[in-house]
């Protein structure tokens, strides 16, 4: 071999070793720093393991700091069927939880004793969630005990409410699903970004068998708590409005019923409760027809109730006063095809309000004409969302003027026609009660529960009702004679204060039935009762709604409804400590 053919042999052995350098370089560089990142987490995750931590759900408290809604400790006890041992070990720990956990033990023996599945193995069974504390730690015991293997207890905590069925509607509840709490309803739902609590990791470093090593890296990633949801519910007066509800229930039998408490002077929602109701600790007993808030869905029709703010207004435009005259017709306005309860003839507005009468209500309204009448009803926020966070609201219906006919404005003012939820009933008396229209207050205010800063709900400002002061004074005085002499509603009157409010008895729109060529028609036999108050009546505590659907035995407003807001009302003032502002005791005659 010649020297050149050499020298070109190492040249060539040469370029092939730079060459495979190269490509060897490359291949680590490609390794070691554009799959870095990648290579790095499959080797960690060999000798890592990851542990997510779960905040608590945010407390849910009244005014005064009463828990409503809360989390008690619970366990879920879980079993690896790998560490179970033999059948008979399986039987013996599926009839010791079978009857600590009182379950069936034939699917906990399945889960104990079945390993694999599709060809995997498997080393998680879920036996039971959220058993509580005390329980799981007597099957802990027992467990170490009788040597029942393959069982494991991941402890953590689980929603709770106190006070079981009170305010059960307006707090809600929520449902666990794989490990993930879904707020259903209510507050729950509605403060849902509120309370929730934001989940955390622990990453640490393990041997072999999976054991973290208490010197190895360790990184956390801390949990949060919710914050905390205080209510502008006053626990003790809702004890008042629940009971007596009860007690109306029970001598009525209707098929739902209401109360709604608020203060108008800024608007807070001060008790609400609704029967029929549930235990949120009890799902064995839920149904949706009792867990749905009826409150700020169902709508009805107004009825008398409606005549307040009518003539308020009417007063207040300078259309009439309280001693102007009305023809009531004997009780039959022909032209308007319009009955009153009873014969009533030359009437002045006062008598109007205080006897109920629907044809002098309808005559009033008929001088306001169809745009003043329909901006009353706006002014009181009918057809308007409450500002309360409850959802889903209805707004109620009220139709615009133009799609009114002959018959409409006297149907209107008399609460026929168009529909209110009772939340907006009520809101509308607060708005008769303070001059004011303000939007509904349920939430006081948000604590952060690790840091205990406090964030106050705003009260936004509330337009004025009525621009006449005189105006709104004389509906006020009216709105006393309801509850006292001939007035309808002198069951609800309250010894030593001055009460103001109207009642209600509103006959039900049947529709007609599927199939049907009928147009519908109101019922004979199914009405709504309610009164609708506020005490003391020159400088209001509180406005008071009693609304009652379908009550047996009779269905007038000052009979069904009143007394159940006298006796709310007295152990309500009795309660806040406010002072009698009258010294005749005439109101107390039932």
């Amino acid at each position: 071999m010649g020297y050149n053919e050499f020298k070109t042999r190492i040249c060539a052995v040469g370029a092939m070793l730079i060459v495979a350098l190269l490509c060897i370089g490359a291949r680590f560089y490609h390794i070691q720093i554009d799959r870095h990142d990648e290579l790095y987490g499959k080797a960690k995750s060999l000798y890592t393991g990851v542990r997510k931590a779960s905040g608590n759900r945010g407390h849910i408290y009244d005014i005064q700091g009463s828990l409503l809604a809360g989390n008690i400790p619970c366990a879920d006890i879980v079993a690896d069927p790998q560490l179970t041992g033999e059948e008979d070990d399986c039987e013996r720990t599926a009839l010791m939880l079978s009857r600590m956990l009182g379950i069936p033990g034939g699917p906990i023996f399945q889960k104990l004793s079945i390993r694999e599945r599709d060809g995997k193995k498997l080393r998680y069974a879920m036996i039971q969630a959220n058993v509580r504390f005390e329980i799981a730690e007597e099957i802990r015991q027992k467990c170490r005990e009788d040597k029942h293997k393959g069982l494991f207890f991941q402890e953590k905590t689980r929603r709770f409410y106190p006070k079981g069925s009170l305010l059960a509607q307006t707090l809600g509840f929520v449902n666990v699903e794989r490990e993930e709490t879904i707020p259903v309803t209510g507050l729950e739902k509605a403060t849902e970004g509120e309370v929730a609590s934001a989940e955390g990791k622990v990453v640490m470093e393990r041997d072999r068998k999976g054991r973290a090593l208490t010197y190895g890296y360790m990184e956390i990633d801390e949990s949060k708590d919710g914050r905390n949801v205080y209510l502008t519910i006053d626990e003790q007066i809702q004890i008042f409005v629940e009971e007596e509800l009860d007690r109306l229930c029970d001598e009525f039998n209707p098929k739902a019923a209401y109360a709604i408490m608020v203060d108008p002077r800024n608007g807070n929602i001060m008790a609400m409760a609704q029967r029929p109701t549930f235990d949120p600790n009890d799902r064995s007993t839920m149904h949706p027809d009792s867990w749905r808030n009826r409150m700020t869905t169902d709508v009805l029709e107004p009825g008398s109730t409606m005549k307040s703010m009518v003539v308020g207004a009417a007063l207040d435009h300078g259309i009439v006063t309280p001693d102007m005259v009305f023809d009531c017709e004997n009780g039959y306005w022909a032209e308007q095809k319009l009955r009153d309860s009873h014969r009533m003839g030359e009437s002045t507005v006062r008598r109007i309000i205080a006897e109920s009468s629907n044809i002098g209500t309808a005559k009033i309204a008929t001088l306001m004409g169809k745009p003043l009448l329909y901006r009353t009803f706006r002014r009181f926020g009918v057809g308007s969302p409450t500002g309360i966070p409850l959802r889903p609201e209805s707004t109620g219906v009220l139709r615009r003027p133009d799609a009114w006919d002959y018959l409409s404005i006297s149907r209107f003012s008399i609460g026929q026609g168009l529909s209110m939820t009772p939340m907006q009933l009520v809101r509308a008396y607060a708005a008769l009660a303070s001059g004011k229209l303000h939007r509904l207050r349920l939430i006081d205010r948000l604590q952060d529960s690790m840091t205990g800063e406090t964030i106050t709900a705003p009260i936004e400002p509330a337009p004025l009702v009525f621009c006449s002061p005189e105006a709104h004074r004389q509906i006020i005085e009216m709105l006393k004679h309801v509850t006292r002499d001939r007035g309808t509603a002198k069951r609800a009157a309250v010894p030593g204060y001055s009460v103001a409010g109207k009642t209600g008895t509103s006959q039900k729109w049947v529709s007609p039935s599927a199939g049907s060529s009928g147009r519908g028609h109101y019922s004979n036999s199914e009405f709504f009762a309610s009164f609708v108050g506020f005490v003391p009546a020159d400088n209001p505590a509180f406005v008071l709604a009693v609304i009652v659907d379908e009550p047996q035995g009779s269905y007038y407003g000052g009979i069904v409804a009143a007394p159940a807001f006298r006796e709310i009302a007295i152990k309500t003032l009795a309660y806040l400590n406010i002072p009698p502002d009258e010294e005749d005791s005439r109101q107390a005659s039932r």
